[in-house]
């Protein structure tokens, strides 16, 4: 039976492939963690697949449930003017979709906590060489 539930890691995008490897690697964490949960990835612009593309190919294969989670840490203009605009769009294309988003991973504190443990941790962890 396939899964029903999906969340999908959004974010920019970049010309170098390499730069999705970190979403890459948060993306087969959460496959292990949520095994059902289809865990897919998608970019704003410049990468493959987008938004639009993930979800319509999503509900294509039966999905009802899609959270998008922003890989943004700050909130600028994308996360203002155009994930707004892009989510609208798929809510009229697909109104059957249950379709939510979350802030940004940047504005959650559990991820800034995590990041300065590990500034800490591998500072002392310098230090004491």
């Amino acid at each position: 039976m396939p899964n029903t539930e999906a969340i999908v890691l959004f974010g920019h995008g970049a010309r170098d492939p390499q730069w999705a490897e970190p979403m890459k690697r948060l993306q087969g964490i959460l496959n292990q963690a949520l095994p059902n949960h289809t865990i897919e990835l998608a970019f704003l612009e410049l990468m493959a697949p987008s938004l639009p593309d993930c979800v319509d190919q999503l509900v294509g294969q039966g999905v009802q449930q899609v959270q998008v989670v922003p890989i943004f840490f700050g909130k600028g203009g994308h996360l203002k003017n155009d994930f707004p605009v892009l989510l609208d769009q798929l809510r009229q294309q697909h109104p059957a979709l249950s379709l939510s988003a979350s802030s940004a991973v940047g504005q959650w504190d559990a991820v800034w906590q995590a990041i300065a443990g590990e500034i800490v941790r591998t500072t002392q962890t310098t230090s004491s060489q």
